[in-house]
């Protein structure tokens, strides 16, 4: 059987600029749709990501932290909030986009309009805190996904997997004092930013798995099938979230890690199979990182082929 998937794609994403050279750059939304042009992706369902409401924010920022990254907008030009965060005139017109995206897709699987959805976006959010922008991240969209999918739409235990190479130090921030919200990440350690560590573990509800610099399917299997599938399968969610980054492809320049493209076609299809048994196969995945053009490509091809095909030609292994 095959599945309805939702791409939903952000038309303003050349509108938040970085600098030359900066791995975080507009290419990487041109190579994730370059890639998925291609006929095999011609039954997406396609939407174009509206703006949402950047107030929205904060139900998961600190306060005032709206205004302190209007602050460091730069009318023109390029802005720097850290050593390689940087913020531009449109940034948070992007911001706003890809947050709408990730709305937009949660309203659609949520109401049975797609079984589940990906949102090619950018900038990236994970590594946002609370309190501080960071790690090429302005607002944390995944984690307002999560804060509407329960204000919006009622839906009381939330989980998010992140497999992205680097730790969503961010998302963890956000929600290591609430058990209504799972967090489980893998990751290579140590890397920036520094956390993730097992004994990282909130109120019960955060999981990390850290991984070896070098390391590739036999660890990636492992950290899934050992710690982190059991962990989600015991918190029962309603709606499974996904951080899906592509830098754990051994191409990627700025991590260690030797996942190939059909590591990320397991990585998806498990969790696919435990969101079917646990939420009725709700899933919404956010693009973070991926900073080689052909690892993100087939990356992404991997991840969105698998959301596709359902469960009957689900990947093999």
């Amino acid at each position: 059987m095959s599945m309805t998937t939702l791409l939903v794609s952000q038309p303003n994403f050349e509108s938040h600029a970085t600098p030359g050279g900066h791995p975080e750059r507009p290419d990487r939304i041109r190579a994730v749709n370059e890639a998925l042009s291609k006929p095999r992706f011609a039954g997406l369902l396609r939407q174009s990501a509206p703006s949402a409401d950047l107030a929205l924010a904060e139900l998961v920022h600190a306060p005032g932290y709206l205004e302190a990254l209007r602050r460091a907008r730069p009318a023109e030009g390029i802005g720097r909030i850290d050593e390689d965060t940087f913020i531009s005139s449109g940034s948070m017109d992007a911001a706003a986009t890809a947050l709408g995206a990730g709305l937009l897709a949660l309203d659609a699987v949520v109401l049975g309009e797609t079984d589940n959805a990906f949102c090619a976006v950018r900038p990236p959010g994970h590594h946002a805190e609370i309190e501080t922008p960071m790690g090429f991240c302005l607002i944390n969209a995944i984690a307002v996904v999560a804060r509407e999918a329960q204000r919006r739409h009622g839906a009381e235990r939330i989980a998010i997997v992140d497999f992205d190479v680097h730790h969503g130090n961010g998302t963890q921030d956000i929600f290591k004092a609430d058990p209504t919200v799972f967090y489980a990440s893998s990751h290579q350690m140590p890397l920036y930013p520094g956390t993730g560590a097992l004994s990282e573990i909130g109120v019960g509800n955060i999981f990390n798995a850290p991984l070896a610099a070098n390391s590739g399917t036999e660890a990636m299997r492992e950290a899934y099938l050992a710690r982190i599938l059991p962990a989600l399968t015991a918190f029962r969610p309603d709606i499974l979230l996904i951080s899906a980054g592509f830098d754990a492809d051994y191409r990627d320049p700025l991590a260690q890690l030797t996942w190939r493209p059909d590591d990320f076609a397991w990585v998806t299809a498990r969790l696919m199979d435990a969101a079917d048994v646990l939420c009725s196969g709700r899933v919404v995945s956010m693009l973070e990182g991926g900073y080689d053009r052909h690892g993100l490509a087939d990356g992404v091809t991997s991840h969105v082929g698998v959301l596709m095909d359902g469960t009957a030609e689900r990947h093999a292994g």
